[in-house]
């Protein structure tokens, strides 16, 4: 995809940049270095390498890799605001043992999928983010599977985390054990590819695969014929 030099202003770059430069020592000071291995924070990363080099691939990556697993995690994160649990993705966020500040920073789940929503319409949508992203994708789930702490695990740290990607199921205290654990992971992938890379990545194939000057024309011309804003 060609790229438009300087579609992203630098103050967008700076406060970015800031906000990374002060989570990664706190994360590393409460969860260790695994926790970059999330796909939320692993997109995070990139998003911010995306954003000074201008690089439509990575932007278009992370989004379509974690703007429908962020809406899950918002979901999850209003049910427990609301005194219902979900999912239980977001627990920790209510931890009185992890300090508030850390969990403050976590915060940016809510706020990157609509900074990338904003980044592809100053960028466009590289259609090659796919599989790019399946890749890595891949290669994170298969490195918390075979290196970092199965659930269940007792560590001499809590906060250290366990069961990364969700990769012996979605019960932090115990793998699950409905299916072979090999065959679960396989399925892990199966199933975010179908029900969540797939499907974003044919959305924003659709909405956001042209070059950014059209893209802002396009949207220059919804806002002239809805002038109140409601399209």
């Amino acid at each position: 995809m060609k790229r438009f030099p300087g579609n992203i202003p630098l103050t967008a770059k700076l406060a970015v940049t800031a906000f990374l430069a002060v989570l990664v020592p706190v994360y590393l000071h409460t969860y260790g270095p695994t926790n970059f291995l999330w796909f939320c924070d692993a997109a995070l990363v990139l998003t911010v390498a995306g954003m000074w080099l201008e690089n439509s691939l990575l932007i278009s990556m992370c989004a379509v890799g974690i703007l429908l697993p962020q809406c899950v995690w918002l979901a999850d994160f209003g049910g427990h605001l609301l005194g219902f649990h979900l999912l239980n993705l977001t627990g920790y966020m209510f931890d009185p043992h992890i300090p508030l500040f850390t969990r403050a920073l976590s915060l940016f789940h809510g706020w990157l999928p609509i900074l990338l929503v904003w980044l592809l319409f100053r960028l466009g949508y590289d259609k090659r983010a796919l599989w790019a992203w399946t890749a890595l994708a891949t290669g994170l789930v298969l490195v918390c599977y075979f290196f970092t702490p199965p659930a269940g695990a007792h560590l001499a740290d809590p906060n250290i985390p366990v069961n990364l990607n969700y990769v012996y199921g979605f019960d932090d205290q115990q793998p699950q054990h409905w299916i072979n654990q090999n065959l679960y992971v396989v399925l892990l992938l199966v199933g975010l590819w179908l029900a969540a890379f797939l499907p974003t990545h044919l959305l924003l194939r659709k909405y956001f695969a042209m070059s950014p000057p059209t893209l802002r024309l396009q949207f220059r011309l919804l806002k002239t014929f809805h002038p109140a804003g409601r399209f």
